[in-house]
């Protein structure tokens, strides 16, 4: 089971701090928690769903912008991973400029 979390004006997400390495996040921040991550799961590039038009009607700039997806296990900075370990979809927006956290799997 998971849980698409929703954002501020529509946007699917949660505004988050990421540190990123060279293959991908090596850790976040969601409010005042870090979260270290533990292993990359998987990764893909998304993009704007077709239905989704610019405010002229037309294509735009956004509609054709990708994000970078990537799923982690990740557990929060002092915990054993051993039996803490949650799983998250993060998302870096190159058009918006932010990262989200869009997913947590239970």
């Amino acid at each position: 089971m998971s849980r698409v979390l929703g954002g501020v004006g529509g946007r699917v997400g949660e505004e988050v701090q990421v540190e990123r390495g060279p293959l991908g996040p090596v850790q976040f921040w969601r409010g005042q928690s870090r979260y270290e991550v533990g292993e990359l799961l998987d990764s893909w590039v998304e993009t704007a769903p077709w239905w989704r038009q610019g405010e002229a009607g037309g294509a735009s700039a956004e509609l054709v912008a990708t994000r970078e997806v990537w799923r982690v296990e990740a557990v929060r900075a002092g915990r054993s991973r051993m039996s803490f370990a949650g799983v998250y979809d993060l998302s870096w927006d190159s058009w918006g400029n932010r990262w989200s956290l869009v997913r947590v799997h239970d």
